[in-house]
């Protein structure tokens, strides 16, 4: 049978739990003498080390340790890695807050469920396999063409797989499956769903360097983003009402809030199952996106023990199941001590394996992970405790996500991102989260970078209104009262009583439902406190220097305050709160009342005509 020949080097996004070098330490020298003589295995470790890396380790363990706390163990249930820290925004957010960065550590070794080892040749062998496979896809892809659009990439590996006869031994089809499912835990699906011709898209723009844990968890530079920023919780949207004019949104229990503008991040799962009405409908376009893009799932089984029984020396490490449906459930195992305050081991479920696992108890499922741990130690004579706490998550059964995150389908492409990000309604409902984001799509730094797009757009959509209303502005000046106006509207009010004022439109201003304007005068906050006792003429100056209010309200309602006691903060509050009387500025109540005014001079000239 034919062989493949030698990978390309290419790197893969999904190829390995092993990622390259770091070279970016984290040091802080007064943390220099922590952890001090301790009498544990680490400590043990840290003597056997050069007085350069112990001192660089110490101190990393050191500032994380310091920074968690003590008490609590942190658990990351949802994204976990800070894929490729150079320029990654979450590494930069990370140094700019001072919380520190545990590398992913390179080793990862994988055991057969009896506790064996895999052989490190046999590794690197189907390693090796795996890379060239992927490979070939891309060849394949590339000689079908349009033909690749309707196969999976899952088709591919196996059809190729089966030419060049790899992977023939139950071992290493073992191995094999172990890096396909790692390939599925990447991508959050099935093989079979993955696209041929476009998986792999966003290849070209993966950020560079290792991959890194962060101390405490990503809430901490959730927390740090929103702070002071007011963020309401368990508000769950069911209506979503957007147009020209701006956005309505209705919130479980019948809340709704309004705004010019809003910004939907619901996870692509949610809106795939369609618990967001939107009124219109979304674009035919988007609508499509949405359906072609896939959803998978990746869930876990996240641990807290007693101490660490594991190799402190590692972060990963995979487990071989002899079942391919099954290659997904729990063949990656994370650990947290580094990071979390406490011994914490994460058990992953990719696949296959994370549709099925939505379906069995948690109790069940914990025994099944903690059988697999006893597999792997118990020859080795170690003992695996109960667990203190553990907790499983069901994220394709969360009505608040139905998935974890996006990838290509077959029949689906990048443009789907794209489109995904578009805005309605004329710049008024604007879209982020990862799955709107085409060069980063399934990673945190993708969906935080989707949020810094729309952010932008949502400035500039917001800088060209005011625009536009400064032009609209402008032609209605041309065509508002004249200045002054309101200051002769009000040489000689109808009414006035302490700092009110009052000018009718009515030929009898008596008449109750009669309509007018009220002005109200504060005094100028600028002038000094002995100028109130003034001569005449220095008063006529600070009058025209007073600071003016105005309201359209009728003369039953002027009547109302009238009659309300002699205290003007009393009678503000019933203006604004009882009878919900609007506020206005000079400008504003020449643009929005103008006929009003025209109506109020009128009368004013027809009751001096009648006079004279």
């Amino acid at each position: 049978s034919p062989s493949p020949p030698p990978p390309s080097g290419r790197p893969r996004r999904a190829a390995s739990a092993r990622p390259g070098s770091y070279d970016e330490s984290l040091v802080d020298t007064e943390l220099q003498a922590y952890l001090g003589n301790s009498p544990s295995r680490r400590i043990r470790r840290l003597r056997r080390l050069s007085p350069e890396e112990r001192q660089r380790e110490t101190e990393t363990e050191a500032l994380i340790a310091l920074s968690l706390g003590g008490g609590q163990a942190a658990v990351e249930l949802g994204g976990s890695v800070i894929t490729g820290i150079h320029a990654n925004p979450l590494g930069v957010l990370a140094r700019q807050l001072g919380i520190p960065l545990h590398k992913v550590r390179d080793r990862c070794p994988l055991y057969h469920t009896d506790g064996r080892t895999v052989g490190t040749r046999l590794d690197r062998s189907i390693d090796l396999v795996f890379n060239t496979l992927l490979d070939h896809a891309t060849r394949l892809r590339e000689a079908l063409k349009e033909a690749a659009e309707g196969i999976s990439l899952g088709e591919g590996i196996e059809r190729l797989r089966r030419l060049y006869n790899v992977a023939k031994s139950e071992e290493e089809r073992e191995v094999l499956d172990w890096h396909l499912a790692n390939l599925e835990f990447s991508n959050a699906g099935c093989l079979s769903e993955l696209s041929l011709a476009h998986w792999d898209q966003d290849d070209q723009f993966e950020m560079g360097g290792d991959h890194c844990f962060l101390a405490g968890g990503n809430s901490r530079l959730v927390h740090a983003l929103c702070d002071g920023v007011p963020v309401l919780y368990e508000k769950t949207v069911k209506r979503i009402e957007h147009g020209v004019d701006g956005v309505s949104i209705t919130v479980e229990g019948g809340q709704v809030f309004q705004a010019d503008m809003a910004l939907c991040t619901v996870p692509l799962g949610v809106l795939k199952r369609g618990s967001i009405v939107f009124d219109p409908e979304l674009p035919e376009n988007k609508l499509g996106a949405i359906q072609r893009l896939g959803f998978g799932l990746l869930n876990k089984v996240a641990m807290v023990f007693p101490s660490v029984f594991w190799d402190e020396e590692i972060d990963t490490f995979g487990c071989l199941n002899k079942e391919s449906s099954k290659r997904g459930e729990f063949f990656l195992f994370y650990s947290y001590h580094t990071v979390s305050g406490g011994a914490v081991l994460v058990a992953l479920v990719a696949g296959e394996a994370a549709l099925e696992f939505e379906k069995v108890d948690p109790v069940v499922t914990l025994h099944r992970v903690l059988g697999i741990l006893r597999g792997i130690y118990g020859p080795k004579g170690i003992t695996v405790p109960d667990p203190i706490q553990s907790a499983c998550t069901r994220w394709g059964s969360d009505p608040l996500c139905c998935g974890s995150y996006s990838h290509i389908r077959v029949g689906s492409s990048g443009t789907d991102y794209d489109i995904l990000a578009e805005s309605v309604s004329e710049d008024r409902l604007f879209f982020a989260g990862e799955a709107t984001n085409r060069a980063y799509p399934a990673t945190m730094h993708g969906a935080l970078l989707s949020g810094l797009r729309e952010a932008s757009r949502i400035l500039r959509a917001s800088q060209s209104r005011v625009d536009s209303d400064h032009k609209k502005y402008a032609l209605q000046k041309s065509l508002r009262p004249p200045d002054g106006i309101l200051e002769d509207l009000f040489t000689e009010p109808d009414l006035e009583f302490s700092r009110f004022s009052f000018v009718f439109s009515s030929m009898t201003p008596d008449d109750p439902q009669s309509m007018g304007l009220l002005r109200i005068t504060l005094e100028n906050p600028h002038l000094e406190g002995d100028q109130k006792d003034q001569e005449p003429a220095a008063e006529k100056e600070a009058h025209q220097k007073a600071f003016h209010l105005y309201a359209a309200i009728s003369r039953e309602q002027a009547n109302q305050l009238q009659l309300a006691g002699d205290d003007d903060r009393g009678r503000l509050e019933l203006l604004c709160k009882d009878l919900s009387v609007k506020l206005m500025g000079y400008d504003s109540t020449c643009d929005t009342g103008n006929s009003l005014i025209l109506s109020i001079q009128s009368a004013q000239k027809a009751r001096k005509r009648l006079r004279c």
